[in-house]
């Protein structure tokens, strides 16, 4: 069985690179005949590759009313696409079964992914072949462009469709309320602790907690609330937190999760004459940007505890075992904290303080993750994996829509 899968597993942001990986890995064990091939849907082939002035772009669309955004968006995509449907047809046509997941696919940035998998949709319609939605985020408000082209997979055999939380179900529900209930399964990067890590970075002496820097710009863009909500969005608010850490004894470590604006923005925190001091008393370090999902695993695993907005830094530090404040700016990262049942340790108003963030921190240390709660997650995933395959090998052998 050929499995053709799209997502996004060359971006910069390593965590969807990480649970690319988890889900090629995971398809392969289901049987030696599984044969996985993983297409970016930004046309990447490999990490790095994406546009130099990113920052930029970013910055100059979160200026512009949002339809002046999506007629940017559009046009800048619509020459990209026609560039790479040659490519995905011939792709798809080589496939037994294409799937989508995982990642927060299904969600409307101005129309980017919306674009971008309406036009796989298309791709797979032509070839025929059948199609399988797999741990997918799904945001609540599409506009009606949106709609229709992630409509578009109505006119398909559907063999699957699964979500990785119960907000993004409900979402579902209320785009495609004539459908089934999509199956609820763990997002595929919860099975990082299965992979070989390089060593980790070098200790400091005493407690170490990690700082997963995001981008305020990247914030704001995707964010499903306002951004007056979202904790932690100026360098000074890591600053004040940091402070708030050393008093308490403890070591941080800034690291961010690969994107070249993350890093930016952590390169204008390190600019804060306060943290230049930390710095240079050693209280602070800086992890050098990740280059690798790997990589960032193992920045991970070496911390007592950690914050992050990011979602897939806190799924990671979540399979291996670290106990993580969430920053909580999206559905999708309290959806998490749902799932794990680590509400406690969710931050969703920006009018917490520093004090009480890394009161959060200190807490979090000493609540660490249950490991039988975190084998039974992990089993989970897999098991998740496991009906996918086996729904497509139905399918394939039946010929008809199994779930």
């Amino acid at each position: 069985m050929k499995l053709l899968v799209f997502n996004v597993k060359h971006s910069e942001n390593l965590g969807d690179g990480l649970l690319a990986c988890c889900l090629e890995t995971a398809l392969r064990q289901c049987g030696s005949d599984v044969e996985v091939e993983t297409v970016d849907l930004a046309g990447r082939s490999e990490v790095g590759t994406a546009v130099r002035a990113r920052g930029y772009v970013l910055a100059l669309l979160g200026r512009m009313p949002a339809p002046a955004r999506r007629f940017v968006v559009r046009k800048v995509l619509d020459r990209r696409l026609r560039a790479s449907l040659p490519d995905w047809n011939a792709r798809i046509a080589a496939a037994d079964a294409v799937v989508i997941g995982g990642g927060n696919l299904f969600q409307d940035d101005d129309l980017n992914f919306p674009l971008k998998i309406g036009a796989v949709l298309d791709c797979v319609q032509r070839q025929k072949r059948p199609l399988s939605i797999y741990a997918v985020g799904v945001s609540r408000n599409w506009s009606p462009e949106a709609s229709a082209l992630f409509g578009r997979l109505r006119n398909l055999d559907l063999v699957h469709v699964s979500v990785r939380d119960e907000i993004a179900r409900d979402n579902w529900m209320s785009h495609f309320p004539e459908g089934g209930r999509p199956h609820l399964v763990p997002d595929p990067g919860l099975l990082a602790g299965s992979m070989d890590l390089p060593r980790p970075l070098e200790r400091c002496v005493g407690n170490n907690a990690g700082l997963c820097v995001t981008n305020p710009a990247i914030l704001r863009r995707h964010s499903d609330k306002s951004a007056r909500d979202i904790p932690m969005l100026r360098a000074r608010d890591y600053c004040e937190v940091m402070q708030v850490l050393e008093s308490r004894g403890w070591c941080i470590t800034l690291f961010c999760n690969g994107a070249r604006e993350d890093a930016a923005f952590l390169e204008a925190i390190l600019a804060v004459p306060a943290v230049r001091k930390m710095m240079a008393s050693g209280v602070v370090q800086v992890a050098p940007r990740p280059k690798t999902a790997r990589e960032l695993l193992s920045t991970i695993d070496a911390f007592d505890a950690m914050a992050a907005h990011r979602l897939h830094a806190c799924i990671a530090a979540y399979a291996l075992g670290v106990p993580v404040v969430g920053l909580g700016w999206d559905s999708k990262v309290e959806g998490f904290f749902r799932s794990t049942h680590r509400e406690a340790f969710l931050v969703t108003d920006r009018s917490t303080s520093s004090e009480e963030i890394a009161g959060l921190i200190d807490q979090v240390a000493t609540h660490a993750v249950d490991p039988v709660e975190l084998r039974a997650t992990v089993a989970k995933a897999r098991e998740g994996i496991a009906r996918l395959h086996a729904d497509l090998s139905a399918f394939l052998n039946a010929g008809s829509v199994v779930s």
